[in-house]
C-alpha cells in the first residue's frame, strides 16, 4: 500500500504519458499542445524539470520556498534534445522519483512545505502533481485526438483541484451576484455535481439542480475550460456545455470558467 493516494496516481499519469510518448513519431513532438507557448516537447520539458527540482531532496528542503529558478535552468538545458533523449530523460527522472515516492513514509508525506497553491503539506503538493500531469497530458493529446484515462483516480483528483478553486471562480471570475446559486454539473466521465451559492462571499452548498443557473458539461472540457486551455466559444457553439435558469449568467459562466494556466 502506498503511503500517500497521489503515488499511485502519479505512476497512473507517468505510464499513460510514457505511452503517449514511445508511440508519438518523431516529428509529432513539435505538434502544438493547447499550451500556447509550448510544443509537445516543451510539455515534456516542463514537466521532468519540475520533477528534477523535487528529486534528491527530502521534504523539508521545501518548507520556505520552491526553488524554480531550477526548473528554468533544467529546461534551458533541455531544449536542445531531440525526442529520443527527451524520452530517455523522461524515463530516467521518472524511475527515480518512482523509487523516492515509494520510499518516502507517511510522515514524509505530512512534512510542511510550500507548495505551488501556498503553505500545505508534501502530500498536497504530490495531489497538485498529479492535477499538472493530467492537464498537461490532455494538452499533449487533445490536439492529437488522443485523449486518455479520462476517468479514474488522476482525472477525479485533478476535477478535486478546479472544485476547491470554485469560490475563487464563482465569485471572481464569473462575478455571481449576492443571493444568487449556481451548480455545475459534470456529466462524465467524472461525474459531479457541484453548487454555490453566493452570500457576501461565494461558498459551496449541498449539491442541487435547483439554482438560479446549472451549467452542465463533460468533465474533460470544465477542466479544459476552467485551465484556460479551450476557448469557451467553440464548447458554446456545438453544444459540449450549456446551461439553464438565468439565461445571462449561464452565459457569463461558461465564458469565464478559467482559473488557471
Amino acid at each position: 500500500m502506498a503511503a500517500h493516494h497521489s503515488v499511485d496516481m502519479l505512476d497512473t499519469c507517468w505510464t499513460s504519458i510514457d505511452d503517449l510518448l514511445s508511440s508519438l513519431p518523431s516529428d509529432q513532438w513539435s505538434s502544438a499542445s493547447l499550451c500556447p507557448a509550448w510544443d509537445i516537447s516543451g510539455v515534456v520539458i516542463h514537466l521532468v524539470a519540475v520533477e528534477e527540482m523535487l528529486l534528491g531532496s527530502p521534504p523539508s528542503a521545501f518548507a520556505d520556498n520552491l526553488p524554480f529558478d531550477r526548473v528554468v535552468s533544467a529546461s534551458e538545458e533541455m531544449s536542445g534534445l531531440d525526442p529520443d533523449a527527451l524520452l530517455a530523460r523522461f524515463h530516467e527522472v521518472t524511475a527515480a522519483r518512482r523509487a523516492e515516492l515509494a520510499a518516502l513514509d507517511a510522515d514524509g508525506f505530512e512534512t510542511a512545505v510550500m507548495t505551488p497553491v501556498g503553505p500545505g503539506t508534501y502530500g498536497r503538493f504530490m495531489d497538485v502533481r498529479v492535477f499538472d500531469h493530467w492537464v498537461h497530458e490532455h494538452d499533449m493529446r487533445l490536439p492529437l485526438g488522443l485523449p486518455a484515462h479520462e476517468s479514474g483516480p488522476a482525472a477525479e483528483r485533478a476535477i478535486d483541484e478546479i472544485e476547491m478553486s470554485l469560490p475563487y471562480i464563482v465569485g471572481k471570475r464569473i462575478g455571481l451576484p449576492d443571493a444568487m446559486s449556481i451548480t455545475f454539473e459534470l456529466t462524465g466521465p467524472v461525474e459531479r455535481l457541484m453548487s454555490l451559492r453566493v452570500d457576501g462571499r461565494a461558498a459551496p452548498i449541498e449539491p442541487t439542480t435547483d439554482t438560479d443557473v446549472v451549467v452542465t458539461c463533460d468533465s474533460t472540457t470544465f477542466a479544459m475550460l476552467a485551465c484556460g486551455r479551450i476557448d469557451p466559444d467553440a464548447p458554446i457553439s456545438d453544444g459540449s456545455i450549456q446551461w439553464v435558469g438565468d439565461e445571462q449568467w449561464g452565459s457569463t459562466a461558461a465564458r469565464n470558467l478559467r482559473f488557471t494556466m
